[in-house]
């Protein structure tokens, strides 16, 4: 062999052996923080948004979800991800609201009136500008869009079906002002409690009761702390999964897309996860004895005195009422007036 060939041959193992680290330096396995348990509707996007990332990396790329908030609680990992030390958080919709304001307009009480319109405005415009803003204002971008159902009333001392059965508990909320106006609209003053705490909570009696999608009271066990439930629909429950911009941004644009069109397939075997599931955990529900009721009247009382006096409020956060009328326009709705 030549000098020549040689120096040909030792290049060319050189640069396979340097392709090749740069490959297993740029796989990655995705850190992914999920606030809620096995068996609940943020695991089933975690597991479907890995399988998908996987199949479409070539098993280049995966990721491994931290369950029970492990690595912290929902509103911490958005701050964690926007200066780059968490990848991912699957987290409800109200504990991204405090760092990106117009997200907030899918927690006002009663504007998503199923799974339907959440899809709608979610997977189109209204969805593609909150994700925007949550890069520019949070540091995040919503990848995947998680649907748990409506945020149904759980308390352990006596059934709940009017405004007046609520007076005198004592309601855990998350911290999200939102939230905390929607019940002082219904005549009493939440505690506002972090999720990793409300299952002690509620077994201690701190509080008497909580708010959550069937899938999540089942996932979480609140059926050994509580035993009324009431099918309130003042907020139908989205989880966004939302991965760092700053991850997000130092990857390579064709792994950008391989990380888009996983959240993509995540987003729609939510959808299914919520239609297949949710009709048998109610009956789970009731066969570990919880006793579920509707409000009186359709809810009338609950929604006039929700949306007259929460609404106004919220409009300049949310970016105006215009912003608003947009939203209900998108899913068939009348609009507002001030």
């Amino acid at each position: 062999m030549t000098f020549l060939s040689r120096m040909t041959s030792s290049a060319a193992i050189a640069l396979t052996a340097t392709i090749m680290s740069m490959g297993v330096a740029d796989a990655k396995n995705f850190k992914i923080a999920v606030g809620d348990s096995g068996g609940s509707s943020q695991e089933a996007t975690g597991l479907a948004f890995v399988e998908a990332l996987e199949e479409l990396s070539g098993g280049e790329h995966t990721g491994t979800l931290f369950l029970n908030g492990q690595l912290g609680s929902e509103q911490d990992t958005v701050n964690e991800a926007a200066i780059g030390t968490l990848d991912m958080s699957i987290l409800a919709i109200n504990n991204v609201t405090p760092f990106s304001p117009t997200v907030g307009v899918f927690s006002l009480p009663y504007v998503i009136l199923s799974l339907e319109d959440a899809e709608k405005l979610t997977q189109g415009p209204i969805g593609a500008e909150l994700t925007e803003n949550t890069i520019n204002d949070a540091g995040v971008r919503i990848i995947a869009w998680t649907y748990t159902g409506f945020r149904r009333l759980t308390n352990s001392k006596q059934p709940v079906t009017s405004v007046a059965d609520l007076q005198g508990l004592v309601i855990r909320v998350p911290k999200n002002e939102i939230m905390i106006d929607t019940y002082k609209a219904w005549g009493i003053s939440p505690t506002p409690m972090a999720w990793s705490e409300t299952f002690a909570g509620l077994q201690t009696q701190v509080v008497d009761g909580q708010d959550n999608p069937y899938i999540t009271i089942n996932a979480m066990k609140f059926y050994e702390v509580q035993k009324y439930v009431t099918n309130l629909r003042y907020i139908f429950s989205i989880e966004p999964l939302i991965i760092s911009e700053q991850v997000f941004q130092e990857l390579s644009a064709e792994d950008q897309e391989i990380v888009l069109e996983a959240g993509k397939r995540a987003t729609a075997a939510s959808s299914q996860f919520l239609r297949e599931k949710e009709a048998e955990i109610k009956e789970l529900l009731i066969e570990k004895g919880m006793e579920i009721m509707d409000p009186v009247n359709n809810e009338e009382e609950f929604i006039t005195l929700a949306t007259e006096a929460v609404w106004p409020k919220f409009y300049d956060s949310i970016g105006g009422i215009e912003k608003m009328n947009a939203v209900l326009a998108e899913i068939g709705r009348d609009p507002v007036t001030e």
